[in-house]
């Protein structure tokens, strides 16, 4: 298969790249590498990628129109397009909204338009477990109200199943959406709490625990994640929304615990109130999901903290 990979130098799209490339796929992938966080982390995770003969990079930013017109006129056909570009993070969408509405939605529109004239076999977008909002009927099921999101990410995230359906309907393209939730491992990205905490430990300084540790998050291992998403790439369907979660609801002080084991090391811990946009509690029901591909996450949070902290150890030369 030819595929486009958009935000092929983030945190999931090098892992479904690499994943793709292993397999034999041809991939074209697509980043700005702007600087939301370490333009270095980026850039080693496209040097991995560089050296596939099948890989084949783009700079380009997704609200660009005329960029994104020309990766699609040089690239031609893609058997499938896999937006995973976005700006991401609920607390950031406080400070800098207008970074949401470029990249997630202006940007996935001219991916749409693009799979819209270049004849796109399949189209999978990221969304997010976020548009649950504060919805507090858990596991959140795929049919659930999702018309009241908390924070800005969410809203965008909400409005891109609203236009890939739009799309789906008007021009027949397969399309399928992906909830996400709350995605972690080696490569991950550095304004998440797994990279945070894992860093604050090390140096010994206080690490920030919101809402004093009362929060409850479906944890998912990325290996999982992209299991998920190359079986729901060769299964095109005329719309379709699924869950993409470890289906298990993990406090946040058993998350930090596993940290403290896989260093060998107790953490700080800086307790500080809810953050505006933030929900209490996440769990994933992945029944359609597992109904539709045969899969279901399942790695244990205990085992994926572990990876990602071997991961981290060898990556920045921290000592064991």
């Amino acid at each position: 298969m030819k595929l486009l990979v958009t935000g092929a130098a983030g945190f999931i799209g090098f892992h479904l790249a690499r994943r793709l490339l292993e397999r034999g796929d041809d991939v074209v992938g697509v980043d700005n590498l702007n600087a939301y966080y370490d333009v270095g982390l980026k850039e080693a995770r496209l040097a991995v990628l560089g050296k596939a003969p099948r890989f084949a990079f783009e700079r380009a930013d997704l609200a660009d129109r005329a960029a994104m017109e020309r990766v699609f006129a040089v690239s031609g056909r893609f058997d499938a397009i896999v937006n995973l570009a976005a700006q991401a993070g609920v607390r950031y969408s406080v400070e800098n909204p207008y970074a949401y509405v470029d990249t997630n939605v202006v940007g996935f529109l001219n991916v749409l338009e693009g799979a819209r004239r270049h004849g796109t076999g399949h189209l999978v977008f990221a969304s997010t477990s976020s548009v649950y909002g504060a919805g507090t009927e858990l596991p959140y099921r795929e049919d659930a109200d999702t018309d009241h999101p908390v924070s800005l990410y969410a809203a965008t995230k909400k409005a891109d199943e609203v236009m890939a359906h739009s799309y789906a309907h008007l021009f027949g393209i397969p399309t399928t959406g992906l909830r996400f939730f709350t995605v972690y491992g080696p490569w991950g990205r550095p304004d998440m709490a797994l990279f945070k905490f894992t860093r604050g430990i090390l140096a010994g300084t206080p690490i920030p625990v919101f809402n004093e540790g009362r929060l409850v998050r479906d944890f998912t291992y990325i290996d999982d994640i992209v299991e998920g998403v190359v079986r729901v790439i060769d299964r095109p369907v005329p719309y379709r929304i699924f869950n993409i979660g470890n289906h298990e609801r993990v406090e946040l002080m058993r998350y930090i615990r596993a940290i403290e084991a896989a260093l060998g090391r107790t953490a700080l811990l800086e307790l500080l109130p809810m953050q505006p946009g933030d929900v209490v509690a996440t769990e994933a029901d992945t029944s359609a999901l597992e109904a539709a591909t045969g899969f279901r996450p399942a790695t244990p949070v205990e085992e994926g903290v572990r990876r990602f902290v071997a991961w981290y150890r060898e990556y920045y030369g921290e000592p064991r």
